[in-house]
């Protein structure tokens, strides 16, 4: 009799539970994403705004739009979150917070951090 392949299982990664660290260091890397494609929009929107008077009052009148105003709390979030999870991985680098529960300390604070300015970004914004 010939000796059975095992059959690739389909992952599904929902149901792995990963913990806090693995969590925060995967929204590192979507913040940065979320911040380069982000860019270009911004970036035009200075040069509007830098243009003319009219140019500045069209530039502040896109974020009276709710699309615009979310596009920006996602902003607000991912520059945050950046941030913060970058300077935790400097520190990190260094060996400050290498431990299992500093890491899991900071981690959750990074976290808690930049939804936190995100939600004080929001209130801002609308």
């Amino acid at each position: 009799m010939e000796h059975e392949r095992l059959r690739p299982r389909f992952f599904n990664v929902l149901q792995v539970q990963m913990p806090v660290g693995a969590l925060t260091s995967i929204a590192h890397r979507v913040s940065g994403i979320v911040l380069a494609l982000c860019l270009p929009f911004y970036i035009y929107v200075l040069q509007l705004s830098l243009q003319s008077p009219q140019g500045y009052t069209l530039a502040a009148g896109m974020f009276s739009r709710w699309p615009i105003k979310a596009l920006a709390t996602v902003t607000i979030w991912a520059l945050a979150h950046h941030v913060l999870a970058g300077v935790r991985h400097l520190f990190s680098d260094v060996d400050i917070g290498s431990q299992l529960q500093a890491a899991r300390r900071s981690a959750w604070a990074v976290n808690c951090a930049g939804v936190a300015i995100m939600l004080l970004g929001a209130g801002a914004l609308f």
